[in-house]
């Protein structure tokens, strides 16, 4: 027998269906809303007052899809290998963002875990993949993903999750999840039967917000907790990356995201695991990875699209929308990230009509993740076109270097490495017609407002548009290609090999620059690395030194560095 739980404050009558047979259930002692059961383990939903059966909110499988039942997983069942694996801190990482779907043409865990060697040789340190919870249909990025608690069946199900977790642990690379607590779907979104797990008291851009502060939100807290905490103890992922949190509406005194630390501290102490939290968030706040201590939320870590902002800005030229504030003088923009972590310290934001954000902590540039792409980046252009596209191998590498040489966090996208020629387009496999419609329609619209033709447009209910997202990996053999990628690989050794690249103190950071002539030098202790983004040989103020890598073309001579258009060096001071 299996004892079967659900919250539904609201209910009068509870049963659990298992294989088309109904049970009653009964109010739980002492823990108001809550009901129980015992009845054969099998398929499973909970019929409300005389409804249909619907998925357990805290399903930890749905091998139908979200529309389905709900089926038992015992998670003390799976044999994980006897590896030396104990985690490992975020701080000097490498991290390497992935999406299942796409990473391969299998579309799996199985296999991804077949491209291990890849990350292995490349020398990142951790995969984040994109969300894995179930989502309508087979296609999609997992941003409308439900059932919190299980992983997409198409991805290979909750074994096929563990079953990479444990091979990338055997390779010594550790697993980010990417999860979404700030809302769930269109479709397949069953919690609002059970209880208050959205409130109107907020508004966000998909409508009422999850309910972190109106009555009810101690169990949907719980809720969310519950779920980040089974990621990281059943399927050994080793941090989680919190998308959006600046769009977590709470008035409360105790901030959802600093009981989400606390609770994974906890758990992190009882599994003696570094386990960590990362945010993506756009309010340029120190104090959300500041310790709780000092006041903050205590957060490991965050994204900063300030530096991808400026590093765009200046790799590409580009200054609509966002990049507006960057594009003025993006290698003075580029200086300032890299020396004060963020570009809106308090100062205006012409893309918000106001002043933005606070300084950051010059210590802990290593509390920043730092990259030149990302599935947001890529992906919400209308086309999904990566640097690859319009960039030179050259410039490329420049971006490159400035990541991995940076104080920050270092990230990367899967396919950068080797400057993969496919783009990364919005794909979606929504079987209701209508949703499926409104979509194609929404995505056209976003477009065309802003200039695009209507046929540019991809449609992202198109298996084509899958395929065309989908790596190919017949490319890192290509020779253009395969320099990228050994650049890539150059760099991140020589991030291992000098601590000085990896030292996170923004305050010893220096950078020197030339809007005008289009070049910058970084100064990190004996380190230089010097970047022409010109179209013409320069010569850069760099005093003489023992070159550790060069992409292009480099010469020393005693009045400086002469690097040609759009070269690279990164050189050790003797």
């Amino acid at each position: 027998m299996t004892q079967y739980q659900v919250w539904a404050p609201a209910a009068s009558r509870v049963e659990v269906e298992v294989d088309g047979t109904a049970h009653p259930m009964a109010p739980w002692p002492g823990r108001p809303g809550w009901w129980r059961a015992e009845a054969p383990e099998g398929d499973y939903g909970f019929r409300l007052d005389g409804g249909r059966p619907l998925p357990d909110p805290r399903s930890p499988r749905q091998p139908h899809g979200p529309d389905g039942p709900s089926r038992p997983v015992d998670h003390a069942a799976f044999h994980w290998s006897d590896t030396p694996w104990q985690g490992r801190a975020l701080p000097g990482a490498v991290v390497y963002e992935l999406h299942v779907g796409t990473f391969t043409p299998g579309g799996t865990f199985a296999s991804a875990a077949e491209r291990l060697d890849h990350l292995v040789e490349l020398g990142v340190d951790f995969v984040e993949l994109l969300p894995v919870c179930p989502f309508p249909g087979r296609h999609g990025w997992g941003y409308d993903g439900v059932s919190l608690w299980a992983v997409h069946e198409p991805y290979g199900g909750p074994e096929g999750l563990k079953r990479f977790v444990d091979a990338a642990h055997r390779k010594g690379i550790g697993v980010v999840l990417d999860v979404v607590h700030n809302h769930l779907g269109p479709s397949g979104n069953y919690l609002p039967a059970f209880g208050p797990y959205f409130t109107d008291r907020h508004h966000t851009p998909w409508g009422a917000a999850v309910n972190l502060d109106a009555p009810g939100s101690d169990e949907v807290r719980d809720y969310l907790i519950g779920s980040a905490l089974s990621w990281l103890r059943d399927y050994r992922i080793d941090g989680l990356r919190l998308d959006a949190v600046h769009a977590l509406a709470d008035d409360r005194a105790y901030p959802f995201l600093e009981e989400l630390a606390v609770e994974v501290e906890k758990l992190g102490a009882a599994t003696g695991r570094p386990l960590f939290l990362v945010a993506e968030s756009d309010l340029n706040d120190p104090r959300t990875t500041n310790p709780r201590q000092a006041g903050g939320l205590g957060l490991t870590a965050q994204w900063s699209d300030d530096f991808h902002h400026a590093l765009h800005a200046a790799l590409t030229g580009e200054s609509q929308a966002y990049y507006g504030d960057f594009a003025a003088a993006p290698l003075a923009a580029v200086a300032k990230t890299l020396t004060k972590g963020f570009f809106h310290d308090g100062s205006w934001s012409s893309f918000r009509e106001r002043s933005h954000g606070r300084p950051f902590p010059a210590a802990f540039g290593h509390r920043l993740l730092g990259y030149t792409q990302t599935h947001d980046q890529i992906g919400n252009r209308a086309l999904g076109d990566r640097l690859s596209a319009t960039l030179s191998p050259g410039r490329l590498a420049a971006g490159a270097a400035l990541v991995l040489t940076s104080p920050f966090t270092p990230m990367l996208f899967m396919g950068e490495e080797w400057g993969a020629a496919t783009p990364w387009q919005y794909f979606t496999s929504h079987p209701d017609p209508e949703l499926a419609e409104a979509v194609r329609q929404g995505r056209r619209r976003e477009f065309t407002s802003h200039g695009w033709a209507a046929e540019d447009v991809h449609d992202p209910q198109s298996p084509a548009t899958v395929l065309v997202s989908t790596l190919d990996w017949t490319e890192p053999g290509a020779r253009h290609h395969a320099e990228l990628l050994d650049w890539y690989r150059r760099l991140i050794r020589l991030r291992r090999t000098h601590p000085t690249l990896t030292d996170p103190d923004l305050s010893a950071v220096r950078v020197d620059f030339d809007e005008l002539a289009h070049w910058l030098v970084v100064h990190r202790g004996p380190h230089r690395l010097a970047v022409n983004l010109a179209d013409a040989e320069q010569l850069l103020p760099v005093p003489p030194g023992t070159p550790l890598a060069v992409f292009g073309t480099a010469e020393q001579t005693p009045d400086g560095l002469l690097l040609g258009p759009d070269s690279t060096a990164l050189l050790e001071i003797d």
